[in-house]
C-alpha cells in the first residue's frame, strides 16, 4: 500500500488549486429556486400525517388511555399507544424508548400518536385522546446547592475532574487572587428547519426521509430499534446545530407509526412548541472561577468548577471547564463538573458544546483578573500563553492566539481606546470595548468511506457526508478536484444517504476533516491504480486513514473576538455596534463558505450575549418562552458590524488538507466579549447571561 499524502512527516498539505478559491455553492440554485427538498416536503404520494399526544407533566405513572372519541373522528387511521406500540430493540439510550411503557420522564413526552389524513384532523383527534396520570414530586428548577453528583463523563466524553499541582495552595500563596461565578442558561438551538421525518415501511425495510446531521448513524440506530434494513435519506438539511446530530423521540416515533401502516408514508415535522420540548438544549451552568496571579501577570493558580443541569432519566453534561484546560499556562489547575439531576428532557449537544459557555466563565475572569493587575487584558493572555498543551505536555501542531490578539487588536483600534471603564460618553450612550479568546479542538472522526468512479468524463466521489448548510458539497469537490489533479467541473459529488458509502456525522467541527481526509486518500489510490489518464468505470476507495500525528500533538483552533458595546445612559438599553472575530483555523478551503460560518457564530454569540434564555416554570416543567414571539434569536436590527479575519496557518499535521474546522469556534468568546466590553462602557460587571438592561439600572452606576 502506497503513503498517503496526510502519512508523510513533514510534508506540505495538499497543493492547492481549487482549495483557497470562493467556488460558488453547488447546490446553491436548488435552494434559491426551492426544488431542494427537505425531510419535511419530500414528496409522498397519500402520505399520513403525525401529531402526538404529549405528556402535561413532568413526572409520573400512566394509569389509563381513553382513545375512544380519537379513533370515531372521521379522518383517522390509527391511534397508537404503550399498548399496541411494538416492542424497540435496546440502544442504551433512554430517550429512544418510545411507547415502552407508563412512565412519564419529562412534560412534553410523546404518551400517543395520531395518524390521520389531514393535519387537522390529526390535531383534533389528538386533542381527544384523554391520558389519566398519577404525577408523581419533580424537580425542575436548577438549584447549584442543592443535589448533586459527580457524572460518569463530560458530553465530549473527557473525565469529569481533572487537577494538575495543589491549585488550593497556590491560590492561597498567590499575591493577587480573582474569584467570581458566572451562569449562563438553558437556550435552544432553533434551527430554520424544525426535526422532520417521512417514513414508509415496507415488507422487509424502511425508507426514511430525516432532518438528520449524520444519515448512516440514524440508520444504525433505526435498525438496532426495529431490527429491519434501514434506508436513510438526508440530502438537505436546514441547519442542527447539534440537535439533529443524533435520533430524538419524534423520528422513533415516526418510523414506529409507519410500521402500523404498511406502504403508505407517514410525515411528521415538528411545530416550533415541539423544538422546545422535545430535542434537547445547552443546559444552564453555573461557573465558579478562582485565578491566582503574579503581579506581573503570570497565573499560579486556575481553578474552573462547573456546576450544570443534566436530566435525571439520561445523562448529558455540558463540558464547559474544558477550555480552561488547554486555554493558558498555569502550573496549578483544577477543572471539576457536578451534575445536578431534574425532571426535564435531556439536554444535548449545542454549537460549541462547552466551549460556548465556558468561555463566557473564563474569559470574563481573565478580564477581571486584567483590571485587578491593572495590566492590558491582551497582555494579560499573551503573558500567559503556553509552549506546550498545560496537562498532556503535548505540543501544539499550531497555535496562532497570540498572533490573532495582536492582529485583532490592530484591525480593531484596541490601542486608541483608554483601559479605564466608564471614559466614553456618545450621544447619551456609554461606549466600550472587550475582548474574548476561544478555542475548539481539532481532529477527525474514524468511520467513514469514500468511493471514486470514473464514469462519462467525470469523477463520481461518494461519501455518505451531510451537508447542513455549511457547504459540504461544495467544499468537498474542491478537496476531490485537487486531490485528482483536475477542475471542479469534472467532479461529481453524492453524499446524504445511506444508498452511498458511510460517512461520519457533520459535528464536532469535524465533518470536512473527517470526509476530506477519506476523499484524498481514495483519490491517492485511485491515482495510484489509473494514473492521469483513467477509463469508464475505473474505481477505487478507502476508509478515513489513521491520523499518525493525533498522539504527538495537541491540535486545535483558536480565536479573538473584539466587541465594541453601546450602553443608553438612562434606559440600560444594549448594543453592539461593532463585532470582529480574527481566527486560526487552519487554511482556509472557500473564503466565501468560512466567512459565513464564522459571521454566523459571531452573531450567534451576539444573540447568547444579550437575548437567548429558556424561562422553564418550575410547577410544571415547561419552556413558557417556547416560540419566536418569547424567545428572541438576534435579527436584522440587532445586528451592525460584523468583521470576520483570519491569520495565515499552515498546519501540516491535522489532515491532508491542513483545515480545521470552522462551524463551531465562531461562537466561542463572543458573549465574554461583549460582557467584558459592557463593563468598560459603564463600569458594571455582568456575570450571568443574557445581559439585560436590569443589569444596569439596578447598578446605581447608570
Amino acid at each position: 500500500m502506497t503513503v498517503g499524502r496526510a502519512e508523510r512527516r513533514g510534508a506540505p498539505t495538499m497543493d492547492a488549486r481549487s482549495m483557497g478559491t470562493s467556488v460558488r455553492r453547488i447546490e446553491g440554485p436548488d435552494k434559491v429556486t426551492g426544488t431542494a427538498a427537505y425531510a419535511g416536503d419530500t414528496p409522498a404520494a397519500d402520505a399520513l400525517v403525525l401529531h402526538p399526544v404529549q405528556a402535561t407533566v413532568a413526572r409520573g405513572e400512566i394509569t389509563a388511555i381513553d382513545t375512544a372519541a380519537a379513533q370515531a373522528l372521521p379522518g383517522v387511521v390509527a391511534v397508537l399507544t404503550h399498548h399496541d406500540a411494538p416492542t424497540l430493540g435496546d440502544t442504551g439510550d433512554p430517550e429512544h424508548r418510545v411507547l415502552q411503557g407508563t412512565t412519564i420522564h419529562h412534560r412534553g413526552q410523546f404518551v400517543a400518536a395520531v395518524l390521520a389524513e389531514h393535519p387537522e384532523v390529526a390535531a383534533e383527534a389528538a386533542r381527544l385522546v384523554v391520558v389519566t396520570v398519577d404525577e408523581a414530586p419533580s424537580t425542575t428548577a436548577f438549584d447549584p446547592d442543592g443535589e448533586s453528583y459527580v457524572p460518569s463523563a463530560l458530553g465530549n466524553g473527557q473525565p469529569p475532574d481533572s487537577t494538575v499541582g495543589d491549585p488550593d495552595a497556590a491560590l492561597a500563596a498567590a499575591p493577587v487572587v480573582m474569584r467570581a461565578e458566572y451562569s449562563t442558561p438553558m437556550e435552544h438551538h432553533n434551527p430554520m428547519e424544525p426535526h422532520a421525518t417521512t417514513a414508509t415501511w415496507f415488507d422487509d425495510r424502511v425508507e426514511v426521509y430525516e432532518a438528520s446531521q449524520g444519515a448512516d448513524l440514524a440508520r444504525q440506530t433505526l435498525a438496532t430499534l426495529f431490527d429491519t434494513e434501514v434506508v436513510v435519506h438526508a440530502q438537505h438539511v436546514g441547519g442542527g446545530f447539534g440537535t439533529k446530530g443524533f435520533l430524538h423521540a419524534g423520528s422513533v416515533l415516526t418510523v414506529l407509526a409507519a410500521r402500523a401502516v404498511p406502504g403508505r408514508p407517514v410525515r411528521f415535522a415538528l411545530g416550533r412548541r415541539q423544538m422546545f420540548e422535545t430535542v434537547g438544549y445547552r443546559p444552564v451552568t453555573v461557573q465558579r472561577m478562582a485565578l491566582g496571579a503574579e503581579p506581573d501577570g503570570r497565573i499560579d493558580a486556575l481553578v474552573h468548577d462547573v456546576i450544570g443541569a443534566t436530566a435525571r432519566y439520561k445523562e448529558f453534561v455540558e463540558p464547559a471547564g474544558g477550555s480552561s484546560r488547554s486555554m493558558y499556562a498555569a502550573p496549578h489547575r483544577r477543572t471539576s463538573h457536578r451534575a445536578v439531576p431534574l425532571d426535564l428532557d435531556a439536554p444535548t449537544y449545542m454549537r460549541a458544546p462547552g466551549e460556548a459557555p465556558g468561555s463566557f466563565g473564563l474569559e470574563c475572569a481573565m478580564d477581571e483578573l486584567a483590571v485587578a493587575l491593572d495590566l492590558d487584558p491582551i497582555e494579560l493572555r499573551v503573558r500567559n500563553e503556553p509552549s506546550v498543551h498545560p496537562e498532556n505536555g503535548l505540543p501544539f501542531s499550531s497555535r496562532g492566539l497570540v498572533e490573532c490578539l495582536r492582529s485583532g487588536a490592530e484591525r480593531f483600534g484596541w490601542s486608541t481606546w483608554e483601559r479605564a471603564p466608564r471614559r466614553r460618553l456618545v450621544d447619551g450612550w456609554w461606549h466600550g470595548v472587550g475582548v474574548g479568546a476561544g478555542t475548539f479542538p481539532a481532529f477527525r472522526m474514524p468511520g467513514s468511506t469514500a468511493e471514486i468512479t470514473f464514469t462519462g468524463g467525470r469523477y463520481v466521489v461518494a461519501i455518505g457526508a451531510a451537508d447542513i448548510g455549511q457547504g459540504a458539497r461544495t467544499v468537498l469537490t474542491q478537496i476531490a478536484a485537487d486531490a485528482l489533479g483536475v477542475d471542479v467541473a469534472s467532479i461529481a459529488v453524492e453524499i446524504g444517504s445511506t444508498e452511498v458509502p458511510v460517512g461520519s456525522i457533520a459535528g464536532g467541527s469535524a465533518g470536512t476533516a473527517s470526509w476530506g481526509s477519506t476523499v484524498v486518500e481514495a483519490a491517492d489510490r485511485f491515482r495510484d491504480k489509473y494514473g492521469d489518464a483513467p477509463d469508464d468505470g475505473d474505481h477505487a476507495d478507502a476508509a478515513t486513514p489513521d491520523n499518525p500525528w493525533a498522539e504527538e500533538y495537541a491540535m486545535a483552533a483558536y480565536c479573538a473576538q473584539f466587541a465594541e458595546v453601546a450602553v443608553h445612559a438612562d434606559t440600560g438599553e444594549i448594543r453592539v455596534p461593532r463585532l470582529l472575530g480574527v481566527f486560526g483555523v487552519g487554511r482556509i478551503l472557500n473564503p466565501a463558505l468560512a466567512r459565513s460560518q464564522l459571521q454566523g457564530g459571531l452573531v450567534w454569540g451576539l444573540s447568547m450575549a444579550l437575548h437567548e434564555e429558556s424561562v422553564v416554570d418550575p410547577r410544571f416543567g415547561g419552556v413558557v418562552n417556547h416560540d419566536f414571539a418569547g424567545y428572541h434569536v438576534a435579527a436584522n436590527a440587532d445586528v451592525r458590524d460584523v468583521e470576520v479575519a483570519w491569520i495565515d496557518e499552515d498546519d501540516p499535521y491535522v489532515n491532508p488538507m491542513g483545515a480545521k474546522g470552522i462551524g463551531e469556534i465562531g461562537i466561542v468568546g463572543v458573549a465574554a466579549a461583549i460582557a467584558n466590553a459592557a463593563y468598560h462602557a459603564t463600569g458594571v460587571r455582568v456575570r450571568s447571561l443574557p445581559i439585560t438592561c436590569d443589569d444596569f439600572l439596578t447598578s446605581g452606576l447608570l
